[in-house]
């Protein structure tokens, strides 16, 4: 079950991108770790499947560290009201 809004989510909302952000820095380092090592291994298979999880781990990052340069966003104040509950509830 869903409880109505209360408005107090954007005083009380916290990022996790600094903890995105390190998690992806541990995810690149094995990604490359693993494309190292299976290529050395003479497994192009998954040498290519950690090449790819590297492509989709730096695409994350960049997203991760445009977000943080982007800085904090414009959240209401206390003087807007919460959103009315939907009027039609699906079971």
């Amino acid at each position: 079950m869903i409880g109505m809004r209360t408005g107090s989510e954007p005083v009380t909302a916290r990022s996790a991108l600094r903890m995105r952000l390190w998690l992806t820095v541990w995810g690149l380092a094995w990604a490359i770790f693993g494309a190292a090592a299976f290529a050395l291994a003479g497994r192009p298979g998954w040498a290519a499947a950690c090449g790819v999880l590297w492509l989709v781990i730096t695409v994350d990052l960049a997203m991760i560290l445009r977000h943080r340069r982007q800085g904090p966003h414009y959240q209401p104040g206390r003087d807007i009201p919460p959103y009315p509950p939907p009027e039609h509830r699906h079971p």
